[in-house]
């Protein structure tokens, strides 16, 4: 029966991620996202690498590193070289495209992998980031642990991500809004738990609650326009799209933003 049950878990494991892969890679998340898939956008993306203290000569490893947005960034603000890896194959290819577009392809490369179970050796890194995507891992303590086993020593993990005081809304709750980091997010206190639980030091801790907020609050903007060019036939939405129920799960998630239950925060940790 233990069998059974964990082969069960396993499966939604799988489904669940093979899911926000491709909801990801879709057409429908880069018009409502833009360039950057989390609260702040790249200049999120540039403070953490300060606060990291990126630099020329050191190798960060990006985990679910989307469209690459992010890892490019960061090599032309610091120099640094990044490794981008996401469980999305077609995200990997586009991002190593824009990579080679952007001319970094020397400095950043992507493979495709699992944030549980990373495709890279033991102590690689002189930092990890993962911005907006730990809390959609089914087994946060393991890719907790994978991001300290593939750290040097001495070497920092930058964690952004969706914060959550008391339940979840029943409305929020659904397969949607799992994808959209809302779901499973978890207090910001369990954060720094899976990260000193996996060995690791936390130093830094910074909310930036107002980036959640302006970022859903773009996404309901380009929502109410889209659903203005669909009803004038100037655009068609992908198979997949309802807006009528993202549109309900953005006004949720305002909703429980503006009452405190969710924020964003920014974390950083030493091995």
């Amino acid at each position: 029966m233990d069998t059974m049950r964990e082969s069960v878990s396993l499966t939604k494991a799988v489904d669940l991620k093979s899911c926000c892969a491709a909801a990801y890679q879709s057409d429908w998340a880069r018009l409502l996202l833009g360039e950057s898939f989390h609260p702040g956008g790249l200049a999120l993306t540039e403070h953490l690498g300060v606060l990291l203290g990126l630099a020329p000569g050191q190798i960060v490893l990006d985990v679910a590193a989307g469209q690459g947005m992010s890892a490019i960034r960061l090599a032309q603000r610091f120099g640094c070289k990044v490794v981008g890896v996401d469980y999305g194959a077609e995200s990997i290819a586009t991002a190593t495209a824009t990579a080679a577009t952007a001319g970094v392809a020397d400095l950043v490369s992507f493979q495709q992998g699992d944030a549980e179970h990373l495709p890279v050796a033991d102590g690689a890194f002189n930092a990890v980031i993962c911005e907006c995507a730990f809390c959609t891992f089914p087994d946060k303590p393991t890719a907790a642990s994978e991001m300290m086993r593939v750290l040097k020593d001495g070497g920092q993990v930058g964690l952004s991500d969706i914060t959550r005081s008391g339940p979840v809304p029943p409305d929020l709750q659904g397969l949607l809004a799992w994808i959209a980091c809302i779901a499973d997010a978890q207090p910001l206190d369990s954060y720094v738990q899976y990260l000193t639980s996996a060995g690791l030091s936390v130093d830094n801790v910074e909310r930036h609650d107002t980036a959640l907020n302006a970022m859903v609050r773009d996404i309901q903007g380009k929502l109410l326009g889209t659903e203005l060019l669909v009803a004038l036939k100037q655009v068609t939405l992908p198979a997949n799209a309802d807006l009528a129920q993202a549109k309900m799960l953005a006004k949720s998630a305002a909703t429980a933003i503006a009452a405190g239950t969710f924020g964003y925060a920014v974390i950083t940790a030493t091995k």
